[in-house]
């Protein structure tokens, strides 16, 4: 993942030296600009600043119309806002009001505040994000909202559904974490066994030389993990994060600070919450849910497992649940295959 992250610095460095890179930055931003573009008269596109905790946080409101329901997408990384992702998720925007936050540290965020390792505190983040929902229940007059949280997203989504399940119709779920220590554990198992069967001597060295219990690992050797099991992910490998990056790099509403503020806040957020999101476990906080609990999984995880996923997935108890698993999709599922996602969202009523 670190060997990614700098190859997308070293293009945004590229691209902002000018000439040629920067002209073609500008005409991929405005062919995305044009397929983003929303003229329904009923419908929204807003991004601006809502002071939430004290601190001006951004907001990216997005949808064809405001009568649909609303979605709030809780991203990963922790530091990883999905806006990114806008133009593969544009036919979502027909069917709900798509809202992403940057959190404290991250993104929009993190220009607008710089960055705060004070802050950085995953409770902090759960009571943002109720204030947020607060705000958009408020300012869009709906009753409930839909949180989806992807991948650390888990870790600020759940417990917001756990403690106002009265601002939410339902919790979706996606590259779900449950227990950090046994998923990192496991995950560096799984991706030996690829090393070896694919003859890697260098990366079974790599893998074998961490420490077997995750709980002794430095954000060095939990990267090392990442790094192997995505690039060998026999799913989509690297593309979902080049992806990731390319978007990032030509979203047509971003500056080139934009872009360097987001992979400030990839980075910088990761290494001071590391410890925190390693002691994260789901079923510290239960297992009983006051909302309808989807989970939308990819069916071969090997970043946030599918196995640990599914088997919490049994142990939930809420009004209603469905789990649904993501063909020929890893982690990032939602933007890998984001139409069989949505066929998924879509039998989520609010």
């Amino acid at each position: 993942m670190s060997a990614l992250i700098a190859t997308a610095v070293t293009a945004a460095a590229v691209v902002a030296a000018g000439g040629a890179p920067l002209a073609y930055r500008a005409t991929l931003q405005r062919r995305r600009a044009a397929v983003a573009r929303i003229d329904n008269p009923a419908g929204i596109v807003e991004g601006r600043y809502v002071t939430i905790g004290g601190v001006e946080q951004w907001l990216q409101i997005r949808g064809e119309d405001r009568a649909n329901p609303v979605l709030l997408v809780v991203h990963g990384g922790p530091g990883s806002p999905y806006s990114v992702f806008t133009p593969v998720m544009r036919e979502w925007e027909r069917h709900f009001t798509v809202v992403h936050w940057d959190r404290r540290g991250s993104g929009r965020t993190l220009r607008r505040n710089g960055f705060r390792p004070e802050e950085m505190d995953f409770g902090r983040m759960v009571e943002d994000g109720i204030e947020v929902a607060e705000h958009l229940r408020e300012y869009l007059g709906k009753d409930r909202i839909v949180l989806m949280a992807g991948s650390m997203g888990t870790i600020v989504g759940l417990p917001m559904v756990r403690r106002r399940p009265d601002l939410f119709c339902a919790y979706v779920g996606t590259d779900f974490f449950v227990n950090m220590v046994e998923n990192e554990r496991r995950g560096r198992l799984d991706t030996i066994e690829r090393l070896h069967a694919a003859g890697n001597r260098k990366g079974v060295a790599a893998l074998e030389a961490l420490d077997a219990d995750p709980r002794n690992w430095d954000v060095k050797a939990w990267g090392t993990r990442m790094q192997w099991s995505m690039s060998t992910d026999p799913t989509t490998g690297n593309g979902a994060l080049k992806r990731m990056f390319g978007l990032l790099l030509t979203k047509p509403d971003y500056s080139l600070a934009d872009v360097s503020a987001w992979l400030k806040g990839f980075g910088r957020t990761r290494d001071t919450m590391f410890e925190q999101f390693m002691r994260f476990d789901a079923r510290a906080l239960g297992t009983a849910y006051e909302v309808p609990f989807f989970l939308f999984q990819g069916a071969n995880d090997v970043v946030t497992l599918t196995a640990p996923a599914v088997e919490f997935f049994g142990e939930v108890q809420a009004p209603a649940k469905e789990l649904v698993l993501i063909e020929n999709a890893s982690h990032f599922a939602a933007f890998s295959q984001p139409g069989q996602f949505l066929d998924a969202l879509r039998r989520v009523r609010c």
